[in-house]
């Protein structure tokens, strides 16, 4: 009687199910294989010029992989890419923490997906301690990941300075090739992200908040001298009246500034992207904007001064990486760290030291 009392309870131990026969081993090690398999730098090439979700994403992983291997499969992928890129327009969206950006860049793609093409590359922070990140763009942007005219990629800022991803540009790159219209690129608005974004966008837009002491804020920074539009956003219920004060406020602020290089004069607007109100004069603002920089030509000179900025950071950032990987540097360091933790040495000691290693 026990012994039945004992079979009967819920959480007793089965014996685990047999593996079938009908898979063999050699069948399965082929299968897993081929999972393992990536295609070649040439076929995510057609598949990015044909369109291909996957083949873009993919390629993008290996333009982010830190690996040597898929550096190499990086760099060919890149230059294929090159001769098909430069045609959208690339729009640098930035604010602080809360300020809504992820719910405005969704209303926002979705009104360009109704008939171009539009990439959303949003960069989240990593932590400095994990080295983590979220990536949760993806699941805050529902209804625009639904629509088959954009695409979303989140990416992490890693350890790069100012919450920009470390190969943003390369995927620029990458999306205009795969016929991507727009290219919509979000920071995590803190540090010194606003300067990097800058240097990549055609348009550069600041979401602010309205009575959240956040006007005087913008204006100590300076960072609406580097804004072509400033956006008031979450104008709505008790907080229109803020906002619209926000908003002669601001335009106060840019009579302060110099007039720009493109001519340009810019512009503040007032939005509700939780409503989806507003965000259609934004868009004819920036139709505007590029209407008359690519008449007076400041579009095409803006372009060039971009690549050279990014033929600088190229640069400072591979003599980074060769400076650490050098079999003498690595050695040294650990050596004048150690010297460090016991007041034999000190920083600008040290680093000019290891920088003599490297002449």
């Amino acid at each position: 009687m026990a012994s039945d009392k004992k079979n009967t309870k819920a959480l007793k131990e089965r014996e685990g199910i047999p593996k079938p026969n009908s898979i063999s081993e050699l069948i399965a090690n082929r299968l897993k294989k081929n999972r393992k398999k990536t295609p070649s730098s040439s076929a995510l090439v057609q598949g990015i010029l044909a369109g291909n979700l996957t083949a873009l994403s993919r390629a993008i992983t290996l333009i982010e992989s830190k690996a040597e291997k898929h550096q190499e499969k990086a760099k060919k992928i890149i230059e294929a890419c090159l001769p098909h890129s430069n045609k959208s327009v690339r729009i640098g969206i930035t604010g602080v923490p809360g300020v809504g950006k992820s719910t405005f860049i969704e209303q926002f793609g979705k009104l360009f997906a109704k008939n171009k093409k539009v990439a959303v590359l949003a960069v989240d922070p990593s932590s400095s301690i994990s080295k983590g990140s979220i990536l949760g763009d993806k699941t805050r942007m529902e209804e625009l990941v639904n629509e088959p005219n954009a695409y979303i990629r989140p990416s992490a800022s890693g350890d790069s300075l100012g919450g920009v991803a470390r190969k943003t540009r390369e995927t620029i790159i990458l999306c205009e090739a795969a016929g991507y219209e727009y290219i919509i690129i979000e920071t995590v608005g803190v540090g010194q992200s606003e300067t990097a974004v800058h240097s990549m966008t055609d348009f550069f837009l600041l979401l602010k908040l309205a009575g959240a002491g956040d006007e005087l804020q913008g204006i100590k920074r300076g960072i609406i001298e580097m804004a072509d539009t400033i956006v008031i956003n979450k104008a709505d219920g008790e907080n229109i009246k803020a906002a619209k004060l926000a908003k002669v406020e601001f335009n106060r602020a840019l009579h302060l500034y110099p007039p720009k290089e493109s001519n340009w004069s810019p512009k503040t607007l007032v939005c509700s992207a939780i409503k989806n109100e507003g965000i259609s004069e934004i868009l004819d603002v920036i139709n505007q904007y590029v209407s008359l920089t690519k008449e007076n030509g400041y579009f095409q000179t803006q372009r060039k001064e971009q690549n050279k900025f990014w033929l600088l950071q190229t640069i400072e950032e591979n003599l980074k990486s060769d400076f650490y990987k050098h079999p003498e540097v690595k050695l040294a360091l650990e050596k004048q760290l150690n010297l460090m933790d016991i007041n034999k040495t000190t920083p600008f000691e040290a680093a000019a030291a290891l920088l003599k290693l490297n002449n």
